[in-house]
């Protein structure tokens, strides 16, 4: 009997360039430059909810609305909204157990995943020390995106005046110091340079069949921490996504990575280990193999970037250095990052 040997998919993974190409789709965010904050306060994909009920990490606010199934994804629906009386539900945050209504600091950023019928409002509510919700920021069907209640009476349309409805589209924010820039896609399409106000808790909000999925609050948020590569000999991020159970980059990632490429230039003696991690979520193995992959994922878009193979090593954890608990979604999502170590 001829000898038979048994090659892993994870090795043929990780050595088939094709798997590695720059698709579309993240070529298309080479000028992003969100970064999402690194402490995650909030994570939810609306998992934990049943199909026609409505979501128990949120609060109902106004309107009516329940977490559907579409394209075998859980989403949350608005279905008793209108523009001028727009459904609103507000997240459910703890803290040491206890409620927390107060989370939000000086710097945050939130991410989102929205789709609206034509004529429809997405939006995103604020809550300030004086209790007011009445600032918030629109993305209308029609394309235009606007600040409401702000003092400035911004707005914008989105590239091209291309309509939104219809599709879905991910949304972005980061607040720092009072600046405010809002991203729809690959797009920054609306600064406001002084918001005038704090925020210290968020809603989310909604006309009729407005739908919304994917959310995440972070608190943080900048580039200035990568410094701590040279100071520290390490930094962590969560900037830098994956889809579910899988070695896909996700384009929301390249803000992240065009920043760390762009300081990899400034700094062509620094050297890095990538490391790739995961929560607890599957087999011990399956989770080690896909970190590494994760991190192969990502020298390999470094490399696109123009930075030179040899600087960048991968090794994958897998579960075994958790940052946080993994029993719940914000503990998780934590865990999952990727580290960079200067070697």
């Amino acid at each position: 009997m001829k000898n038979i040997i048994i090659i892993p998919l994870a090795f043929f993974m990780l050595h088939s360039p094709k798997l590695f190409s720059q698709d579309a789709a993240v070529k298309a965010y080479n000028n992003y430059d969100f970064v999402p904050g690194e402490i995650v306060v909030f994570d939810d994909d609306f998992s934990s909810a049943q199909d026609g009920e409505f979501p128990p990490r949120y609060d109902l606010i106004n309107g009516q609305g329940v977490v559907n199934v579409m394209n075998k994804e859980k989403v949350f629906v608005f279905t008793d909204a209108s523009t001028g009386n727009m459904g609103r539900i507000t997240p459910f945050i703890t803290k040491n157990n206890k409620r927390d209504y107060n989370y939000l600091n000086e710097s945050f950023t939130v991410e989102a995943d929205f789709m609206v019928p034509e004529d429809e409002t997405f939006a995103l509510y604020f809550k300030d020390n004086a209790e007011d919700e009445g600032r918030f920021i629109s993305v209308e069907g029609n394309g235009i995106i606007k600040e409401n209640y702000f003092d400035l009476g911004l707005q914008a349309n989105y590239p091209n005046e291309e309509m939104l409805f219809g599709k879905w589209h991910h949304f972005a924010m980061a607040y720092k110091n009072g600046q405010m820039k809002i991203y729809i896609n690959q797009h920054r399409v609306l600064v406001i340079p002084n918001c005038k106000f704090q925020p210290v808790a968020l809603l989310f909000g909604g006309s009729l069949n407005v739908a919304f999925k994917n959310v995440k609050i972070a608190l943080g948020g900048g580039m200035n921490m990568l410094d701590k590569i040279a100071t520290e000999g390490k930094f962590i991020t969560h900037a830098i996504k994956f889809e579910s159970a899988k070695a896909d980059l996700k384009p929301e990632s390249m803000g992240f990575i065009n920043e760390l490429a762009k300081w990899l230039k400034a700094n062509p003696a620094v050297k890095l280990e990538i490391g790739g991690h995961t929560d607890s979520d599957g087999s011990d193995g399956d989770n080690l193999a896909l970190s590494e992959l994760r991190a192969t994922r990502v020298k390999q878009q470094l490399k696109l970037s123009g930075i030179d193979e040899s600087r960048l090593t991968v090794k994958g954890y897998g579960e075994t250095k958790p940052i946080s608990d993994n029993t719940t979604s914000e503990g998780k999502a934590n865990n999952r990052r990727v580290e960079f170590t200067k070697l």
